[in-house]
């Protein structure tokens, strides 16, 4: 256990807190109170994957137990939080069925090319980061869902979860054809 393993646990435990606001009565919190107490643990919780990453290669603390708990982390928190999303009718299906059928056939996807010993061909490229990011940034917005300073942060963070959905298509479209070559190589054996 380091810290930047630590870090990638908070994360997963943020999940139960943010859904859970979702479950107070209105008496506890109102809706507004609870939209902004949500976007801003998300925003922790987005911090702490960068941070996590950056902490673990600057104090050389990468493992293969942290190199496996972070994506799921992020795919747990994403699809969490899309749900909610889906709930409160701030995010259109078709989009959260996109995003979240991504990161269900990636996930299997690396799976199996890491037990064949190919991973390399399925590592993290810029694609994947630019979905990340986007992702990180919609959701806090569409958690919040009020104007703040005059910018509609419902419709930003609503076109920027469209950018995501097509990067996450087109990212997905690249990861299965660099893997094409080994799952023909594998299929015809």
């Amino acid at each position: 256990m380091n810290l930047p393993i630590a870090l990638t646990w908070l994360r997963v435990a943020m999940i139960p807190l943010i859904v859970g606001l979702y479950y107070l009565p209105q008496s506890w919190m109102d809706p507004t109170m609870r939209d902004a107490v949500a976007a801003a643990a998300f925003i922790v919780a987005a911090l702490t994957d960068w941070l996590d990453g950056w902490l673990a290669r600057l104090w050389k603390q990468t493992s293969t137990f942290g190199a496996f708990l972070d994506p799921v982390a992020d795919k747990l928190m994403v699809c969490a939080a899309l749900l909610i999303l889906l709930d409160l009718d701030r995010v259109d299906s078709f989009i959260a069925l996109i995003i979240i059928g991504r990161e269900i056939t990636i996930s299997a996807l690396r799976e199996w090319m890491a037990r064949i010993g190919a991973s390399d061909s399925v590592a993290v490229n810029w694609l994947g980061k630019f979905k990340t990011a986007s992702q990180m940034i919609a959701i806090p917005c569409l958690f919040y869902w009020q104007p703040l300073h005059g910018i509609p942060l419902g419709t930003v963070g609503g076109i920027l979860l469209i950018i995501a959905a097509i990067l996450t298509v087109w990212s997905m479209c690249y990861y299965l054809a660099k893997a094409w070559p080994e799952i023909r190589d594998k299929a015809q054996r």
